[in-house]
């Protein structure tokens, strides 16, 4: 009778977990969710933008150009899209209705005198979220702060410039964070690594929370305006949860 019951619970969670997977995106690398238009915007790695409705139907994809997109960001105010743009490490901006490449933003790479910032292929920027009066990328590292390239999230305040500047950081002691978050007033992180989803008080400067998420590759996170919580899979899937 245990075993039964063990049997169906296990096949009970694997049916839940599979309904949760929306559409297939090769590659995705990155989430957000659009308040103006009610939609979803996925990145992947090929330089490829996807807009998807929440049930998941393809409504609109588009090659932005030759960049590894590893996250994105929906400027819902301003009609614009976000991509943090990993290798550069720069922020490409795009308009939302027409998906056209409007400019490419520069970030500088240190922080009091420690560079934060490194161009090479192993880490850079996979995460990429807005908040009031700011902007916050992850940086994907194995490294602790304030060692160079570090596994930190980083603040910047504006992008009226070619080239910005790393306003704070936030050293959260977490490995391989490839996905943020703002939600109702707190930074929500995705470790690719250790399968976990963090929630991260802004305000007291620590984490409040984690929960542990099941084994995928996590490259995206976000949230919408119905109590849904949707993850970008590196491995090719959109998973859709009740948060």
């Amino acid at each position: 009778m245990r075993s039964c019951i063990l049997f169906l619970t296990l096949f009970f969670t694997a049916c839940s977990h599979s309904d949760s997977r929306l559409v297939h995106i090769p590659e995705a690398s990155g989430i957000c969710y659009a308040h103006n238009s009610n939609t979803l915007f996925v990145a992947n790695d090929e330089g490829k933008v996807f807009e998807i409705t929440a049930e998941g139907e393809i409504l609109r994809k588009k090659r932005l150009g030759n960049y590894d997109l590893e996250g994105v960001a929906c400027d819902s105010e301003n009609g614009q899209l976000l991509f943090a743009v990993e290798e550069s490490d720069n922020i490409l901006i795009v308009n939302q209705k027409t998906l056209a490449v409007q400019k490419e933003i520069n970030i500088k790479r240190k922080f009091k005198d420690i560079t934060v910032l490194k161009k090479d292929k192993k880490n850079g920027l996979e995460g990429i979220t807005i908040a009031p009066n700011a902007i916050y990328l992850s940086n994907q590292s194995n490294k602790k702060w304030p060692k160079s390239d570090p596994s930190v999230v980083i603040k910047i305040d504006s992008l009226n410039k070619k080239k910005v500047a790393i306003k704070k950081i936030i050293d959260h002691g977490y490995k391989d964070i490839a996905g943020l978050a703002y939600h109702e007033g707190y930074l929500y992180m995705v470790s690719d690594t250790e399968n976990l989803l963090i929630k991260y008080d802004l305000k007291k400067n620590k984490t409040v929370s984690t929960r542990k998420l099941a084994k995928s590759a996590q490259e995206g996170i976000t949230f919408d305006n119905k109590g849904y919580m949707y993850i970008a899979d590196d491995e090719g899937s959109i998973i859709k949860e009740r948060f």
